[in-house]
């Protein structure tokens, strides 16, 4: 039977799934763009765990400020240092202009401090979870190139970190995924994505179905679940390493520059007339004014705040999440180095590896969202605080599942919030940008990639791979094609198609 505190997570989660899904109905005045982000977040436990956790913080943030620029990425998390890796590779010892190509980076806080700096720590592909659903909402073909982007992003992620010798820099493990079911239900409808993923030909070798006895003899857990491939990782540090990698690419083809603490305040486009070799747009900041030709939003969460036309139901929803990093109290044995999921993806945790002098793991719990009624996080964008029921809902959690194997009344050692992007389909907003409200095509240059529903780390560095596809081919004069392992829906000039 499950736990009482359990059964209600669980139906509160559909609370919360169906607020999402009516977000239209929450008064206007939650409509407006996001806010800059706050001045003075909570501290989550990848950036401050210790002194040297961010060495990138304050990169850039003093002296003169570039005013040139060919591109520009606005935000420094996954999305828009995979954008700047990405451009690197893609120039590598070519010529793109007649002069090194200028990248600069623009964070409105410290290196890496949005919602990667902040997350679970997870890099998994969900396969075939939700499978059924997107077979049914956009066809078979969407559905497949969906399961094939995360399986594209993950395997990039992992083989450019094992061939640079990152594994442990970047904390990475390959203890695979959980999924615990909570009810008969669930466990049903993840069957039926399953067998409807398989029939299409998607490969999923490697899935293992336990049963209740299984979970509960290896684990201490009594539920059935599903393990799939996944790996836990520092997500920090490998963004500090992508960006690393990438700066050390720098040659008479390529320059790339960050400046930390420089959020981008206004857009302003100067030129009117003519091509977009033409190009010239100003983003203005509390540091000076930077031109330049090309700009790539990688906010998101906080994309509507200079692109007004994504705010509200049909846009990006800032949506605040909240995670726990907490000792366990009776080893390791009960939650091993998988990864896990439960009440629907609404908790996630992984323990971390022992380290020297540990006797217990630090378990890193994100969720309790579901708690938080009646609007469930929806349309916050302030995590310089935490929300004490979600928080009650974390400390309850574990115990919870593991009865038995996991002590009630442990304090975490930190607590944080960070800022999701949401949008009402799931899927995130990659291309050219224009008036999202209107289609209205004013945003020549321009393009994003954002809004990943709390799943960016499988996702986000595919998206931004195809971004820089799109710059590069525009110029250099020549077509983009969309890969075959790329959602077709997620384009921008889908989006008024989807409604988001």
């Amino acid at each position: 039977m499950l736990g009482r505190s359990v059964t209600l997570a669980f139906e509160r989660s559909k609370d919360a799934q169906a607020t999402f899904d009516a977000a239209g109905s929450i008064s206007e005045c939650l409509h407006q763009p996001a806010n800059l982000p706050s001045a003075n977040p909570t501290r989550s436990f990848w950036a401050h765990s210790s002194p040297d956790a961010n060495p990138l913080a304050c990169e850039g943030s003093h002296g003169s400020l570039t005013t040139d620029a060919d591109i520009c990425i606005i935000g420094s998390g996954i999305s828009g240092i995979s954008v700047a890796y990405h451009i690197a590779e893609a120039v590598g010892n070519k010529t793109i202009l007649d002069a090194p190509l200028r990248v600069v980076i623009l964070e409105a806080r410290d290196f890496c401090s949005g919602a990667t700096g902040r997350n679970g720590g997870h890099l998994t592909p969900h396969t075939f979870y939700s499978f059924a659903e997107r077979q049914n909402r956009f066809g078979t073909d969407e559905a497949i190139r969906s399961s094939a982007l995360e399986q594209y992003t993950v395997s990039s992620l992992i083989n450019i970190i094992e061939r640079n010798g990152w594994s442990e820099k970047v904390d990475l493990v390959n203890g695979g995924n959980i999924r615990l079911f909570f009810t008969e239900d669930e466990e049903r409808e993840a069957r039926t994505d399953f067998e409807c993923a398989k029939h299409t030909g998607i490969n999923l070798d490697g899935v293992q179905w336990l049963t209740r006895a299984e979970v509960e003899n290896s684990y201490g857990a009594p539920y059935s679940a599903v393990k799939i491939h996944g790996h836990n990782l520092w997500p920090l540090k490998l963004v500090t390493m992508l960006y690393e990698h990438a700066k050390q690419r720098t040659s008479e083809h390529f320059n790339l520059r960050i400046h930390t603490h420089t959020p981008v305040t206004s857009i302003t486009r100067l030129s009117s007339e003519g091509s977009n070799a033409d190009l010239t747009y100003i983003l203005s900041t509390p540091r000076g004014s930077l031109s330049c030709s090309r700009v790539v939003h990688a906010t998101n969460a906080y994309a509507s705040r200079l692109l007004p036309s994504l705010a509200g139901p049909n846009g990006i929803i800032p949506t605040r999440g909240q995670v726990v990093a907490t000792r366990a109290s009776l080893g390791q044995a009960p939650t091993k180095t998988n990864g896990w999921i439960g009440n629907r993806g609404y908790e996630y945790w992984f323990p971390r590896s022992l380290r020297p002098g540990e006797e217990t793991p630090l378990v890193i719990l994100g969720g309790g969202r579901e708690a938080s009624g009646p609007q469930f996080e929806l349309y916050v964008d302030d995590d310089s605080s935490i929300n004490p029921v979600v928080g009650k809902e974390l400390r309850g959690f574990l115990p919870a599942v593991f009865e038995g194997k996991s002590e009630h009344g442990n304090e975490p050692e930190m607590e944080w919030t960070g800022i999701m992007g949401y949008t009402t389909t799931g899927d995130p907003c990659v291309g050219s940008v224009f008036n999202f409200s209107t289609g209205e095509e004013a945003y020549e240059g321009q393009y994003i990639a954002a809004g990943y529903t709390g799943h960016g780390m499988p996702r986000a560095f595919a998206c931004a791979e195809v971004v820089v596809q799109m710059i590069i081919a525009e110029l250099t004069g020549t077509q983009w094609s969309c890969p075959t392992w790329f959602p077709k829906r997620y384009l921008t000039q889908n989006r008024l198609k989807h409604k988001n």
